[in-house]
């Protein structure tokens, strides 16, 4: 069955939206005192979670990338510690006694973004793209930098690492449209160190340039862990996608506490991490001469 997908984007091997962050559950805890308003604990406990994932994040990296360069290692540990945070969803948030409303605790779910400029120096330095003790890197290209009407589009993507992976596609009029996973490939889990070509041998779909022309874009969102539901539509072998913000709702993955330590009977002292890593190439399509 071939599904004709309306246009195409550029730039045939290089990615232009690059990115590596992971994502995490924290807590804060405040207390109003004499000194804090209402207001200003809420804005403490929240930079208290924010510190506890980068905290969290920081060590993950630290105890899961062998290098074998410590002086890449440090600057990678040190990319996380000071890495920006950006609230994913507030899980919980509550003021301790409904009587006195002293002291405020809020749960949150984030993502830790290292300086894209620091991580990439050291994931070149270092080959993350092959080395699959780094932390998640994926990668998205195209057999074509411009395509013309009739042309066909392939898609390639590949991972230093397994990981469940998003594909999305942008024609020039904005319609967003889910690649993978589809009706009919469901399994959106890949191996580390493999080249993927979409579609494949298992798709029911071809992609062949049509209007509207124009510049277009292909992402590839991919997480250690699933990845968060998004709202879509069926059209036949691909879906249309719903969801406004996807890349926030993709974002959305569950993140599971790492088991209880029975014979201490202690919680665990860090919230487990998932990796996670997107990039994009940008197309251009065109009417036939």
């Amino acid at each position: 069955m071939k599904y004709c997908l309306l246009a195409v984007l550029a730039l045939c091997a290089l990615s232009v939206n690059a990115q590596q962050s992971s994502i995490t559950e924290a807590e804060g805890y405040s207390c109003m005192g004499v000194d804090y308003s209402k207001k200003q604990t809420e804005q403490l406990a929240l930079q208290d979670a924010k510190r506890q994932a980068v905290e969290f994040s920081k060590s993950y990296i630290e105890s899961s990338t062998e290098m074998e360069n410590f002086n890449l290692k440090r600057d990678l540990v040190k990319a996380f510690a000071q890495a920006e945070v950006q609230v994913l969803t507030i899980i919980e948030q509550q003021w301790d006694d409904p009587t006195s409303s002293d002291c405020y605790t809020i749960r949150i779910q984030a993502e830790v973004i290292p300086v894209a400029q620091d991580l990439k120096k050291i994931a070149e330095a270092g080959g993350f793209q092959n080395d699959p003790s780094a932390p998640l890197t994926v990668r998205i290209w195209t057999n074509k930098a411009e395509l013309v009407q009739n042309e066909a589009l392939k898609v390639y993507l590949r991972g230093n690492k397994p990981f469940f992976g998003r594909i999305i596609y942008q024609d020039a009029s904005g319609q967003q449209l889910q690649l993978l996973p589809n009706p009919y490939r469901q399994n959106a889990y890949f191996q580390g160190g493999v080249n993927y070509e979409v579609p494949g041998g298992l798709d029911q779909f071809d992609m062949v340039v049509q209007a509207p022309f124009g510049q277009e874009t292909v992402s590839v969102y991919a997480s250690t862990a699933p990845l968060g539901d998004i709202d879509t539509n069926s059209l036949g072998p691909v879906l249309k996608v719903q969801t406004q913000d996807i890349a926030k709702k993709t974002r959305g993955i569950k993140v599971i506490a790492r088991p209880v330590d029975s014979a201490q009977g202690a919680s665990p002292v860090i919230s487990r991490v998932n990796e996670f890593a997107e990039d994009q190439v940008m197309l251009t399509t065109r009417s036939a001469p």
